[in-house]
């Protein structure tokens, strides 16, 4: 029986959303959750962000199925205004700043090669999604660029600083884009050394399929326990990954500091030993000590589309 294509559409968006309702919900040091926040950016506003959002997943799959019929091309998709769309509806529902801008970034294409991929009882065979994601990436497109530009100063993240080449905040560098014909996936080769969204990208997910998804799903079935499971593949990912958004606002040092921080709490047992959750605790406090400056959001990001992995290939919480 041939699944109908805005109700497959409809199965993806909802898998992305919970997605970002779980990763939100979970207790990540140094994260907005449910009993933590920052001055201005609290666990309401990512509610809000991931309803705005889903509509905008739900497109983008669409695309993908209309991709596997054939009906348009993969370099068709334009995947930025896809992202470029759903920041400017999370802004407008809600008063909390950026909070989506790199699970945007990286959801949509998953959500465009779900699309593309074939699914049975509502599970998606994963390997396939990232041959699908590969695709959709190298072919993007220069307006693809364009769009994605104005969606990173529509969010205006933390710690963007002057580049040499095609800087953001250059108004020439989107001239240049069209004048050059850099597509999305090129420039974020450019920028892939010095932030891991953009490594995700022309790497093929690296972080997302081979190191958080696969432990997720271990400690999924080793602690059954979501938000453990959770907080632990936090921990993994900062261990294995300094997170760029710290690095940026900080340093690289500082970054890798707290990486080496997280590798200890996770030999120490993590949130299933005593000196585990202390040391969390530490850990945390530590983090937000600083206000938002020390925040993990590139390693959360990364657990996002993890958690949507996970629930496209049909885990239910």
């Amino acid at each position: 029986m041939q699944i109908n294509p805005r109700e497959k559409a409809k199965h993806i968006s909802k898998c992305l959303e919970l997605a970002i309702l779980l990763e939100a919900s979970a207790d990540k040091p140094g994260n907005v959750n449910r009993t933590a926040g920052f001055e201005n950016t609290r666990y309401e506003h990512f509610l809000a962000s991931a309803v705005a959002i889903t509509s905008f997943f739900e497109c983008a799959a669409l695309r993908g199925v209309l991709v596997s019929r054939g009906e348009i091309r993969v370099g068709d998709i334009k995947i930025g205004r896809i992202i470029k769309g759903g920041v400017a509806n999370v802004s407008a529902w809600q008063r909390g700043g950026n909070t989506l801008l790199g699970t945007a970034i990286l959801l949509s294409p998953i959500a465009v090669a779900a699309g593309m991929t074939p699914v049975k009882q509502d599970v998606f065979r994963i390997s396939k999604i990232r041959e699908n994601v590969k695709l959709v990436v190298e072919s993007t497109t220069p307006e693809d660029a364009i769009n994605v530009y104005e969606a990173i100063k529509k969010a205006n993240p933390g710690g963007l600083s002057r580049v040499s080449e095609l800087d953001i905040n250059d108004p020439d560098s989107i001239n240049r884009i069209r004048k050059e014909k850099n597509s999305l996936y090129q420039i974020f080769k450019i920028a892939s050394k010095r932030d891991t969204i953009c490594s995700e990208w022309v790497n093929n997910y690296p972080m997302t399929f081979d190191v958080a998804y696969p432990f997720l799903m271990g400690q999924i079935r080793q602690t059954d326990d979501l938000n453990a499971a959770i907080v632990h593949t936090f921990l993994k990912v900062l261990a294995e990954c300094p997170d760029t958004l710290i690095a940026r606002k900080t340093s690289l040092e500082k970054a890798l500091e707290f990486s080496f921080k997280a590798e200890e709490i996770l030999k120490l047992g993590g949130l299933e030993t005593s000196n585990g959750r202390e040391s969390l605790s530490e850990f945390d406090r530590a983090l937000r000590k600083a206000g938002n400056l020390l925040n993990p959001g590139t390693t959360a990001d990364i657990i996002a589309a993890s958690l949507a992995l996970i629930i496209l290939n049909g885990y239910r919480p």
